[in-house]
């Protein structure tokens, strides 16, 4: 199978770091990016530094940051196959409590960052003539939890799935695909030590490790018929929970 040339942002811990390992383990061309150039460096090294490898710090919600990026990819290989959205950030606070400030650091990371990193890669798609998207997002969207006041992020996620299908639509003829992962409750660094007391959430009675949500995203960037779908990788969240 042909090496594919794969960009990943957030990829500096959880499921991006991941992600990037079981691309590079199964031969392709890996470019990370992390805001944090420290933490991205560390992973970069994790990862063992090889010539499959590039790194990219920048924020993501800057154009620029998701065009250094394609620099890379283009330098590396010569080509842009696969951009896994993956840079994002949640939190819980009571709607009421949400302020203008807070509400935009979550459209800031999570949609603007999804938004302008793939309007840098799709020029060279079009080019191409093929190219796959991924997003992350949450069964969450779906699933609202009265315990868990999350509105802010679970808006910005939200507007994610939607860009996901108008993104499908718009550049279908192209032959580039949309999609998004839903993760449910994922063993990763942005959730606390007592994540399996919420184990319930998940209709196999689990928390799901980050290597599965890779797995997926690894399919579907080599399946050519699936575009502009929203699959939920969550132990069966999106269809119940257990009541206790």
């Amino acid at each position: 199978m042909k090496k594919q040339t794969v960009l990943i942002t957030g990829a500096s811990s959880g499921i991006g770091l991941e992600t990037a390992r079981y691309f590079l383990e199964k031969g392709d061309y890996v470019i990370i990016n992390s805001q944090t150039e420290s933490k991205l460096r560390e992973a970069y090294h994790e990862l063992g530094a090889g010539k499959n490898l590039a790194m990219v710090a920048g924020d993501v919600s800057k154009k620029a940051t998701g065009e250094a990026m394609v620099q890379a990819a283009l330098e590396k290989s010569g080509s842009v196959d696969v951009l896994i959205n993956n840079a994002g950030i949640y939190e819980n606070k009571p709607f009421l409590e949400v302020s203008e400030a807070y509400l935009d650091r979550f459209l800031k990371t999570n949609l603007k960052g999804t938004f302008f990193t793939t309007q840098a890669v799709i020029p060279t798609m079009i080019k191409q003539k093929k190219g796959v998207v991924i997003n992350v997002g949450t069964p969450l969207v779906y699933h609202a939890i009265a315990e868990s006041p999350s509105t802010a992020p679970i808006s910005s996620k939200g507007a994610i799935h939607a860009l996901t299908l108008q993104l499908a639509a718009e550049f279908g003829k192209e032959n580039i695909r949309v999609n998004t992962v839903a993760p449910g409750l994922i063993r990763t660094p942005m959730h606390g030590s007592d994540l399996d007391q919420n184990s319930g959430l998940h209709l196999i009675n689990r928390i799901g490790e980050p290597e599965e949500v890779a797995h997926m995203i690894h399919a579907i960037a080599k399946n050519q018929l699936i575009s502009g779908a929203i699959i939920s990788v969550d132990g069966g969240m999106g269809a119940g929970h257990h009541l206790s």
